[in-house]
């Protein structure tokens, strides 16, 4: 939020340096229509230094957490002169390197935020609004050097900005380790379609007037920005307007009105933003800079290049009266005092007091005879000007204490929305208070024997359900989870519980059918297993079921330890977001997309962390299990329906049939010598023969030598679905 950038409709202010965001590929430049897999690779573990049996929670068990903050809040008041501290202290910059760290995380496909330490690597290191960042991770590196592998560059960035702000008389909610480091960038986040930083907010919105059609997934208003353009709307200062961009891109983080109130105050209290001097005579940003730079960026000609001539935003001055340590004059200054517009040496638009007395004012970041005006960004104004953020800004004023613990748990929620739950906290300082937004699962307390587990799976295939009916509901359950932050997934059986059990894709009539009959079985039990423990032993029973019934005696992995959520337990409405609106493993999409279905398919892969392998044999086995949505027969290549074969590749790459277009996603599939149709088929199946690398898979699982290994293929990556979310497991 901090030192956020602004630009005007050229592009030339703050920032000169235009900047092409596109990626080349050449065989994407050459054939354009090819599906690029890459999303799927992009992890590889080659690129991983540290290897394969690296274990980042034990090491960070070996870490002494307690001398780390202390060097922490050491490293803030220790000044550099390569980057000499504001005041003498780095709270400022710490707390935005961490707050745009988590900053980027969005709700709707879980992706971004602090949890991969994305920040390192292009893109996100050279956005705009992440200048001088470069600097805040190079203080940082004398303590990763010395604490290594116990602590990683995300973990580190987050705990910096608890400890800037612990040094700064804050009492932060707590801090929970946990955000393993990637080595490369993440390509699959789509950051928005533009060429340019800050192109004008119209490539986003489809229509300027209703700022809620914001293009999902997207959750910033220009490329290049963590949130919103700090001058205003496309640079022009409107605080009624801007107001309209902070509501939609804090909601689409998951943040309601008074959160956001509470993190714009909060992130503003301490530090400033910087602007005094030319933007557009900065250096390139780190990823463009010369090689001597050695991964700096922004470098600034004038004077000493730092400290009272920084250049970050444009913007330029302190927000509150005491902006070294944490105090409560934020809305002291905003709501007793009136504001006009100015511009900054840097020439951006910002806010400033009229006729404000001395005493309010802060003195200069580097030389303390100097008293300055605060400022305030065009987003600090829409706290005072909008109706339902003033009424917030009034009730904090008047309550520093509420307002205090407001901003604690909203910037703890804000640093931790991505780690997942609880469950998945490392450390001694995180809050033992269980939190909704967490998605809470409550624990069981019964174990099951090898022969109890066969006895239920008796019981479950012996109950009137059809192993399809198992099948695809133990599917459905699994089906929400996304690796991006951790959530959705078969534990806490919140199937059963809205809004999910309505959702379309989950076909609530079958759904219901398929609940009750298991709450029933429950209810008969000497020993009570959870539904979600009988969702997923379900699926598996049908499974081996149908390997027998191909001629192959497996068993499916299952490992008791589900428990069931209550309402109580689910924040409905933030879960609205983990609806399918397609699932190629079932076939279904619930209308035409411009994104073609393979590409749907792909991204849904990515968010359950499946690899392209994985992905090609669970759709071969689902096929033939018959799985689709509403009973369709698309892509059933198959003779024997509800039996696990290896059909539906052995007749994909048959010759003997050809595939002919019969409408907007659809194919027949013809005998050639007799013109009758076979089958038929969607993208999503035909794209496995079509692209050469999915065909190669496909051709592994066709073969005559690989029926067995199609059938324990498809097992281990069935478990991994279903398993997805049991943290203690994995």
């Amino acid at each position: 939020m901090k030192d956020a950038h602004s630009s005007n409709k050229s592009g030339k202010c703050p920032f000169s340096q235009g900047a092409n965001t596109e990626i080349h590929d050449n065989v994407m430049e050459w054939w354009p229509k090819s599906l690029n897999l890459d999303i799927l690779h992009q992890h590889d573990t080659k690129t991983n230094p540290l290897g394969d049996d690296f274990n980042y929670a034990e090491e960070f068990k070996k870490l002494d957490l307690e001398a780390l903050k202390d060097d922490l809040k050491s490293l803030m008041t220790d000044s550099q002169d390569w980057w000499p501290a504001d005041w003498g202290h780095y709270g400022g910059l710490m707390i935005r390197m961490a707050w745009h760290a988590a900053g980027t995380y969005r709700l709707s496909d879980g992706r971004g935020g602090s949890n991969t330490g994305n920040q390192r690597f292009a893109p996100l290191n050279s956005w705009p609004d992440n200048g001088n960042l470069d600097k805040a991770r190079r203080l940082l590196w004398p303590i990763k050097k010395k604490y290594g592998n116990k602590i990683s560059w995300a973990d580190l960035m987050i705990l910096a900005g608890n400890m800037a702000y612990e040094s700064m008389g804050f009492k932060t909610f707590g801090f929970a380790g946990g955000r393993e480091d990637i080595w490369h960038p993440e390509k699959d986040i789509y950051w928005g379609a533009e060429k340019e930083w800050l192109a004008p907010t119209s490539n986003r919105y489809g229509s300027d007037d209703n700022r809620e059609s914001l293009e999902n997934p997207l959750a910033a208003v220009q490329m290049g920005l963590i949130y919103v353009n700090p001058e205003g709307v496309d640079g022009k200062p409107d605080p009624l307007q801007t107001a309209h961009d902070v509501r939609e891109t804090f909601k689409r983080m998951a943040m309601n009105d008074e959160e956001t109130v509470a993190l714009t105050a909060g992130g503003h209290t301490v530090g400033k933003a910087h602007g005094n001097g030319d933007a557009g005579a900065l250096g390139q940003s780190p990823e463009g800079a010369e090689i001597h730079e050695q991964g700096f960026g922004w470098t600034n000609p004038k004077g000493n290049g730092n400290a009272a001539d920084t250049v970050t935003s444009g913007l330029e001055g302190a927000w509150t009266t005491t902006p070294d340590r944490w105090n409560h004059t934020y809305f002291h200054l905003l709501l007793n005092h009136e504001w006009e517009l100015k511009k900054s040496p840097a020439g951006a638009w910002q806010w400033e007091p009229i006729n404000m007395d001395d005493t309010d004012k802060p003195t200069d970041a580097h030389n303390q005879n100097i008293k300055r005006n605060p400022i305030m960004t065009d987003a600090d104004m829409a706290m005072k000007m909008d109706p339902e953020y003033r009424k917030i800004s009034e009730k904090f004023y008047k309550n520093p204490e509420y307002f205090a613990d407001t901003f604690a748990r909203a910037w703890f929620k804000l640093t931790h929305r991505d780690l997942g739950p609880n469950t998945r906290y490392l450390g001694t300082d995180a809050p033992s208070e269980t939190l909704i937004w967490q998605d809470p699962v409550p624990s069981v307390d019964y174990t099951l024997s090898n022969t109890e587990i066969n006895e239920l799976k008796n019981k479950l295939l012996n109950s009137g359900l059809t192993r399809t009916e198992l099948i695809i509901t133990a599917w459905d359950s699994a089906r929400t989870f996304r690796g991006s932050d951790f959530r959705g997934g078969a534990n806490g059986a919140r199937i059963r519980l809205a809004p999910q059990k309505n959702w379309e894709g989950n076909e609530p009539e079958r759904l219901k059918k398929v609940l009750d009959k298991l709450t029933e079985i429950q209810s008969e039990l000497s020993k009570k297993v959870s539904i979600a423990d009988l969702i997923i032993l379900g699926g598996s029973a049908a499974i081996e079921k149908a390997a027998k019934e191909g001629g192959f005696d497996i068993t499916v992995p299952f490992t008791p330890g589900r428990g069931d959520a209550t309402d109580e337990m689910t924040d409905a409405e933030s879960f609205d977001v983990l609806e399918p609106i397609h699932d190629g493993y079932r076939n279904w999409q619930k209308k035409n997309y411009v994104v073609k279905p393979e590409e749907l398919l792909l991204d849904r892969t990515q968010l359950m962390g499946l690899t392209a392998p994985e992905m090609t044999v669970l759709i071969g086995g689902m096929r033939v299990l018959d799985t689709n949505y509403g009973n369709s027969k698309h892509g059933v290549f198959t003779e024997n329906e509800g039996v696990l074969s290896n059909d539906f590749f052995v007749n994909l790459t048959d010759m003997k049939y050809s595939w002919i277009p019969a409408g907007e996603n659809l194919y027949n599939i013809l005998d050639r010598k007799t013109g009758a149709k076979k089958y038929t088929a969607t993208r999503v199946d035909l794209i496995f023969g079509s692209n050469s690398i999915l065909r190669s898979y496909a051709e592994v699982y066709a073969q005559d030598d690989n029926k067995e290994k199609f059938v324990n293929d498809f097992v281990a990556a069935w478990v991994k679905v279903m398993n997805a979310d049991r943290y203690d497991l994995n």
